[in-house]
């Protein structure tokens, strides 16, 4: 399951998406648009900062922006910095690879197995997804939707 922290993470990754050129935003602002408390979100950007998705500027017309064009950032990039690994047991980890204790062959484990197969579907459609692709989705949902109450 994804945790409060990481779907908070990317729900300001989007936000920083849609404003991508527009020049950075502030943490308060991105705070208040998605309902997140302040501290906590200062803390998750923190860490992105650290894995390179987003890039902090200082002082007057300071804020938060992405390093890279939202086409460039997937949601797996987001998901791994903020989450760690996409594997739900480290035997099939591909960055944390750790052989089970109690497992006897790993070659047969039907656990493994299937383990393995989840992992593979996970990053393809994690690693296939950009922060452009969603925000765009986004977007016209909301013309969608205006234009169904108008």
């Amino acid at each position: 399951m994804l945790s409060r922290r990481s779907k908070y993470g990317l729900k300001a990754l989007l936000i920083l998406a849609e404003e991508a050129g527009r020049g950075p935003v502030l943490v308060s602002e991105l705070s208040e648009r998605e309902a997140i408390p302040k501290k906590f979100l200062e803390a998750i950007l923190l860490d992105l900062n650290r894995h390179g998705l987003v890039q902090s500027k200082k002082g007057k017309g300071g804020g938060y922006s992405l390093r890279r064009p939202p086409a460039e950032i997937t949601f797996g990039d987001a998901v791994r910095a903020l989450e760690g690994p996409l594997a739900l047991v480290r035997c099939v980890s591909q960055t944390a690879y750790q052989r089970c204790t109690d497992c006897l062959d790993e070659d047969t484990c039907g656990v493994r197995l299937a383990m393995g197969e989840v992992r593979d579907a996970t990053a393809r459609i994690l690693d296939g997804m950009t922060l452009a692709d969603v925000s765009g989705r986004v977007r016209r949902r909301r013309r969608r939707q205006r234009s169904r109450n108008e």
